[in-house]
């Protein structure tokens, strides 16, 4: 895969072949359908040359524990990029909405914290009862963000390989900052 640098955490085959390495983080409430999302990024993953012993899952009470384990995961460096993965409900009381926004919250402050990649695939849909429309829906939904999750995963090394240093720099993000910092 030339898509990701050689200098990011991976797997050697005894073939020679490189791989990077990537965490799956896995809610374990509503499994049924968490677990298209993860299949789903494997799929696509594996549809793109990425083996599944170089795809890390790794099982969480809920969503609620991600961002600290995304975190850990980060820190270590053994990974090139996290991906959370749950299904919050509204279960009848407010609680759910302060546990969506802190999960998310909580991975984007460990992407901006770290620097690594952090993709979500924890969902919290309008309205979710466990009956079959709703169960069928779900289960489709949840393939196509694990699809997408992994082609997120595949592109943004590539977008950050092609920035460079330059993203970091006053001209790379403003085309004006050289004329005005020059008057």
């Amino acid at each position: 895969m030339n898509q990701i640098s050689q200098t990011t955490p991976t797997t050697i085959h005894q073939d020679g072949e490189v791989t990077p390495r990537f965490a799956v983080l896995r809610a374990r409430w509503h499994a049924e359908l968490v677990d298209r999302a993860v299949d789903g990024f494997a799929a696509r993953m594996a549809e793109r040359g990425i083996p599944a012993d170089a795809i890390d899952v790794i099982d969480l009470p809920g969503a609620f524990e991600i961002p600290l384990e995304a975190k850990r995961i980060a820190e270590a460096g053994r990974h090139v990029a996290v991906i959370a993965v749950g299904f919050v409900v509204d279960g009848g009381i407010y609680r759910h909405d302060f546990v969506a926004r802190a999960v998310i919250e909580g991975l984007m402050r460990v992407q901006l914290d770290t620097g690594m990649p952090v993709f979500s695939v924890v969902l919290t849909p309008h309205h979710f009862h466990e009956h079959d429309v709703h169960q069928a829906f779900f289960t489709g939904h949840m393939t196509t963000k694990g699809h997408e999750a992994a082609e997120a995963c595949l592109t943004t090394p590539a977008v950050r390989d092609r920035l460079g240093d330059h993203a970091t720099r006053p001209d790379a993000t403003r085309p004006d900052a050289t004329r005005a910092d020059a008057a």
